[in-house]
């Protein structure tokens, strides 16, 4: 009973905001943030890994692949082509497959460096900084912008703004007709286009698209962030002590202060001043408006902006760079990070597996598919031969990019004759229906269901010999 309990300071800090705009504009539930550029090792980095990432999507459905597009996902024909590889509805768990490894690698990388698909390769991220370069090229830095926003509207302030808007919505218009591209033949879809001569639905997702990345990239930026991603919320989950997030070092930091260049670390101590001059410059780089000093927040994004302009700073002061860097929670503490734990391995280990699987599923995919369906009307019969049929409906699915030639076999019962085509040709991506009937004696048949196969095969012109089996029933009733 006179055990003492621990008790935990969990004081709230105070979050840095963004100064209010004297302009209001209309979407005022916020205040507006002002970004202001940066240069340094990681900004160069994200700009680097930005552009192969804008080149790879707008490119990819330019691409070409035996004459056709190389990557096109028609919903319309429920047929999906990335190169050589055609997928259809009923490869759904090829797609389960993508869509679990992409969940385990985005699990695994959040783990190990935080947050950092949304400060790299989130397009929200990606589209953003795009029209704030657009922003900082037409209107100026962020204290002409600033400035730019509490004039009154004169010729200088409409022809900027307009400018920039129309900057924006061709952006945004390229980037909805690339998107669209992946979903319907990108060269028709510029000629008709431009031409006013497209369908009603392509021309509405198009406009729609173009809408959503002005709005988006624009004017909602952050909010979609903070607000709008369910990633902000659950990435929390994934985190531990020696995730490597963006981070200050209040150790090192505090006591923040202005101060001149000339003052040495002996006075900075006597005074009790930490490294931080309190420049804010951090809060002003940030696209989502944080203060990184009061610790680890659900909008930062970890796009190391903040990084870039304190290594800057700490630079020209003549201090060591690092007062904020990507690091650990027990790398503060005076600790070391644990790279090899529990949970990455696993999270290493479920993704090493799945990936497996993707590719055992891929590699082991057969581009053939045949469906049978009994005619349930006549049960069975016999013909003018004096043999018993069972009468049988084939849908032969050509799931690869090129015309093959079929032939049709049967095995499992004895001495089955077959009327009806034994050879079909299927055009790439066709559904081939194919009535057929199976003959048997009646001395070969018992009363009741016997299990038979059909056999279906053809050898590509790789020279690979492609052949599906599937298995049926033959009825006899036995009272002919």
């Amino acid at each position: 009973m006179n055990q003492r309990i621990k008790v935990k300071d969990i004081t709230p800090v105070k979050i840095q905001k963004p100064t209010n705009s004297p302009q209001k504009p209309d979407y005022s539930g916020r205040s507006r943030i002002y970004v202001r550029a940066v240069e340094g090792v990681i900004e160069n980095f994200r700009r680097l890994f930005g552009f192969i990432f804008l080149g790879i999507f707008a490119v990819g459905p330019w691409l070409t692949y035996d004459g056709q597009q190389a990557i096109l996902f028609n919903i319309g024909e429920q047929r999906f082509t990335i190169f050589a590889l055609t997928l259809w509805p009923q490869d759904l768990t090829v797609l389960a497959y993508i869509l679990i490894v992409s969940a385990f690698a985005l699990f695994f990388i959040t783990t190990f460096a935080g947050r950092v698909w949304c400060g790299f390769m989130c397009p929200q991220t990606t589209w953003t900084y795009i029209y704030i370069w657009f922003e900082h090229k037409i209107e100026g830095p962020r204290n002409k912008r600033m400035a730019l926003d509490k004039r009154k509207l004169d010729a200088d302030k409409f022809i900027k703004k307009s400018a920039k808007h129309g900057a924006w919505v061709l952006t945004a218009l390229l980037t909805s007709l690339t998107f669209v591209g992946y979903f319907t033949p990108i060269h028709q879809l510029f000629i008709d286009f431009f031409t006013l001569d497209t369908t009603f639905w392509v021309a509405f997702w198009v406009l729609f698209f173009t809408g959503c990345t002005y709005a988006n990239a624009g004017f909602m930026r952050e909010i979609m962030c903070t607000h709008m991603c369910p990633y902000a919320r659950f990435q929390s989950a994934m985190f531990d002590k020696d995730t490597f997030t963006v981070s200050y070092n209040p150790a090192r930091g505090e006591t923040r202060g202005p101060r001149s260049r000339k003052t040495t670390q002996e006075q900075l101590a006597e005074k009790g001043l930490g490294d931080c001059i309190d420049c804010n410059l951090c809060v002003q780089v940030c696209p989502t408006g944080i203060d990184i000093r009061n610790g680890l927040q659900y909008e930062c994004i970890n796009c190391g902006a903040c990084i870039d302009a304190c290594n800057g700073v700490m630079d020209k002061m003549g201090y060591e760079k690092g007062l904020i860097g990507f690091t650990s929670e027990h790398q503060l503490a005076g600790g070391t990070t644990k790279i090899f734990r529990p949970k990455l391995i696993g999270y290493a280990l479920v993704l090493t597996v799945m990936c497996s699987l993707l590719v055992w599923e891929i590699a082991s995919r057969v581009p053939l598919e045949l469906d049978i369906i009994r005619d349930r009307n006549s049960l069975d019969r016999e013909n003018m031969e004096g043999l018993i049929e069972n009468v049988y409906t084939l849908k032969i699915l050509n799931k690869s990019q090129e015309d093959a030639v079929y032939q049709i076999s049967i095995s499992g019962i004895e001495s089955p004759k077959l009327y009806g085509d034994s050879e079909v040709s299927v055009a790439a991506g066709e559904v081939y229906t194919l009535p057929v009937t199976v003959g048997v004696e009646i001395d070969n048949l018992e009363v009741g269901t016997q299990k038979m196969y059909f056999h279906v095969d053809t050898v590509n012109t790789q020279g690979q010999t492609i052949k599906v089996e599937e298995p049926t029933t033959f009825i006899f009733t036995g009272v002919f």
